[in-house]
């Protein structure tokens, strides 16, 4: 069996992401571990976040907020759902841009838009792992939970995914996982920034190649076609740091109630920055 822990939407949240990686080590050892993109945005340390993804050797594909950093863009190619939230959202794009360094940048910019992994390595048949931010066509197209089934279907076909393999990707913050003509398509969350009312970080783990993978991938894991598992994870973390540190900076304050209450938070519930 083999197990992968996917990681997503991190947005430069430091002490969600030490919380998250210092589960998998002590508590939930994975073979491999990789990122889907918006590593920076919306918190104060995109600068550590990416040192300390480059520093555990973790891969993984650009999201929209990482490839218009990385291109110092206009703007983040994020979808508004009102004025207020454009306002903050461009707020926030111009204090990441102006407290990313450039190396970070230019490693933002070698991600690369899509990664697929061969679970049994590219020697032997077997299940696919693909890897996106927000889609297989677009990074800032958003893929929620009512999508159709035919839109699933048509994404997998873009992307070359059969039965038995697994799509996933974020960008929307709230998880979700659906099956449809045998393709794991999986909503990974967030790790840094969630919108689902839970304020812990939050990451997915995948279990391959075990008749019984949900019993293996433990609590909260979900058997599926060719002996795939998946389930979602939530790690407490030190939340009152991180808003602290959003409070201190000059980012808008808004962004801390955001994170204390997991997207909850009167007024920034509508916000679709992502």
């Amino acid at each position: 069996m083999t197990r992968i822990a996917l990681l997503s939407d991190v947005h430069a949240n430091l002490p969600a992401l030490e919380a998250v990686l210092g589960a998998l080590d002590r508590d939930d050892p994975h073979d491999a571990v990789y990122h889907l993109g918006d590593l920076v945005g919306y918190a104060p340390w995109p600068d550590e976040v990416v040192a300390l993804v480059r520093e555990r050797g973790i891969p993984g594909v650009a999201g929209n907020y990482d490839s218009t950093v990385a291109a110092c863009h206009e703007h983040c190619g994020c979808r508004y759902e009102d004025p207020h939230q454009a306002v903050l959202s461009h707020e926030s794009y111009a204090w990441t841009l102006g407290n990313t360094s450039a190396a970070t940048r230019a490693w933002l910019g070698s991600l690369p838009f899509r990664m697929d992994v061969r679970i049994g390595g590219g020697h032997q048949s077997g299940a696919t792992l693909h890897l996106v931010h927000g889609n297989p066509v677009l990074n800032t197209v958003y893929w929620t939970e009512d999508r159709s089934d035919e839109f699933c279907l048509k994404m997998a076909a873009r992307l070359g995914a059969g039965a038995g393999d697994v799509v996933a990707f974020g960008h929307t913050h709230r998880p979700w996982h659906r099956v449809v003509d045998g393709v794991h398509f999986v909503n990974t969350g967030s790790v840094g920034r969630p919108k689902d009312g839970d304020w812990r970080a939050g990451y997915v783990s995948l279990a391959f190649g075990d008749a019984d993978a949900g019993a293996a991938a433990g609590a909260g894991g979900r058997a599926g076609p060719g002996g795939v598992s998946v389930a979602f994870r939530r790690v407490a973390y030190d939340v009152a740091r991180a808003a602290a540190a959003i409070r201190e900076s000059t980012l808008p304050n808004e962004f801390a109630g955001y994170l204390e209450t997991g997207g909850t938070l009167s007024g920034v519930e509508a916000d679709a920055g992502r």
